[in-house]
């Protein structure tokens, strides 16, 4: 895979966001990763920076998961940007919010790193 592909994993808890980053990073030497600990920080990095695929979390301070998924769809550049879920809340409820404003997949943690490599192959169409 010549192509780079830019990940953000935007996660309140620096375990998790490592965990993720990890994953991701062993697909291969062509995924690139950042990271931010809540959604304003996200939304702060996609402003600056180009990101083919974001991993966030629903809970965590200053904006939470939901909210930043919804600026991500309002911005022209990231309308179509791969949105993978990833959080604690297991109820069918949130599920469907997240999805309806706009995320791609939905996993509940704890997940294992394998899930979330091919739930990333299969959203970036890589296999």
């Amino acid at each position: 895979m010549t192509q780079q592909i830019r990940a953000l994993v935007v996660d309140d808890s620096q375990a998790m966001r490592r965990s993720l980053m990890y994953a991701l990073q062993r697909m291969g030497p062509w995924l690139h990763t950042d990271e931010a600990q809540d959604g304003a920080e996200g939304l702060k990095k996609l402003t600056l920076g180009r990101y083919d695929l974001v991993l966030t979390d629903i809970n965590m301070p200053l904006m939470d998961g939901l909210k930043l998924i919804r600026h991500i769809r309002q911005t022209d550049a990231y309308r179509t940007v791969p949105i993978v879920v990833i959080t604690t809340e297991s109820a069918v409820e949130d599920r469907e919010r997240a999805m309806a404003l706009g995320a791609s997949a939905y996993l509940v943690k704890p997940v294992q790193s394998k899930v979330v490599q091919d739930t990333v192959k299969s959203l970036l169409r890589l296999e």
